[in-house]
């Protein structure tokens, strides 16, 4: 019996490649819609480190991007977006501007140069990898790509556990379709939304600890963290409603991470619409992805 997939790659005309470095502890996911996609994107962390997205604004003249890149690196990953450009410029994609077409690839970073090599990070050629990568096959989840070597639950004294990319889906019977793809590299736990077990997350003496507690306690500084990701549907939107499912989507972050959206956190998400489904408003996406949000940050830490 076929399996049915259950992560972002379930949404047709949207594929997924990474590039790892395992040895350094690195790398870069792309979510590529060469067809383009309306986009959208939530900052919500206080120290973001990304790409192009004053672009997504709603009232800017693009309105769709033909790419996503989620990067290790800190800001030196962003040079992975050049690899993705070419290669989507190879394949003629892109938006028409006089005698070219400008490939739209907004991006975000985690900051993972604490673990592996910090003199390594995703360049260009790792982005053209991830592009060449790319397949509409079941996301692989766990420590790959830009989940290389995030962690989480990371506050001075306590021992950190390893994060990872995770991906979710959900449908509708109407045919609606919301997934998500996320990168969690976060200051706070990992929790189950519902019942507030700590899944993964700081530790010491081999038991959990309360990141929100040890923040209240004391005035702790940890500007290392961040989680990031993408949530897209087949459903028909507005640059603005996909804006709003942006915004929405952050409800999933703090349901399984606490705390989340804090100073030392950059957290990203972007919103992409196929457009290939005409049913189902922004209510009923925003809703979904809060949910497949939350979903994807569980499977990132249980992959």
């Amino acid at each position: 019996m076929e399996s049915v997939n259950r992560t972002l790659t379930a949404i047709a005309d949207i594929t997924v490649g990474h590039a790892t470095d395992s040895t350094a502890r690195t790398g870069c996911t792309v979510v590529l819609c060469p067809a383009g996609a309306t986009a959208g994107v939530d900052v919500r962390g206080a120290a973001p480190g990304t790409r192009e997205t004053e672009a997504l604004r709603p009232g800017r003249l693009v309105q769709k991007a033909h790419a996503v890149l989620l990067t290790g690196g800190s800001a030196f990953g962003l040079e992975a977006a050049g690899g993705i450009v070419q290669y989507l410029e190879e394949q003629n994609v892109g938006f028409p501007a006089g005698p070219v077409r400008v490939p739209i690839v907004p991006a975000a970073v985690i900051f993972d140069l604490g673990v592996g090599d910090a003199k390594v990070r995703p360049d260009k050629e790792m982005g053209y990898q991830a592009c060449l990568n790319a397949t509409d096959e079941p996301v692989v989840m766990g420590a790959i790509g830009a989940g290389t070597g995030a962690t989480v639950g990371k506050v001075p004294g306590v021992t950190s556990s390893p994060g990872g990319l995770g991906s979710a889906c959900m449908r509708l019977d109407s045919g609606l379709v919301v997934a998500a793809i996320v990168v969690v590299n976060a200051l706070g736990n990992v929790v189950h939304p519902r019942t507030g077990e700590i899944l993964a997350g700081g530790k010491e003496n081999g038991d959990f600890v309360d990141i929100t507690e040890r923040l209240l306690a004391a005035d702790l500084v940890h500007g290392t963290n961040t989680t990031i990701g993408v949530v897209a549907t087949n459903a028909t939107l507005s640059p603005a409603e996909v804006h709003r499912v942006a915004e929405m989507a952050h409800d999933g972050m703090a349901r399984a991470i606490r705390p989340a959206h804090t100073m030392f956190d950059g957290d990203t998400l972007f919103a992409l619409a196929t457009g290939s489904h005409t049913g189902g408003g922004v209510n009923a996406v925003g809703i979904l992805a809060a949910e497949v949000v939350a979903k994807a940050i569980v499977n990132a830490v249980t992959a």
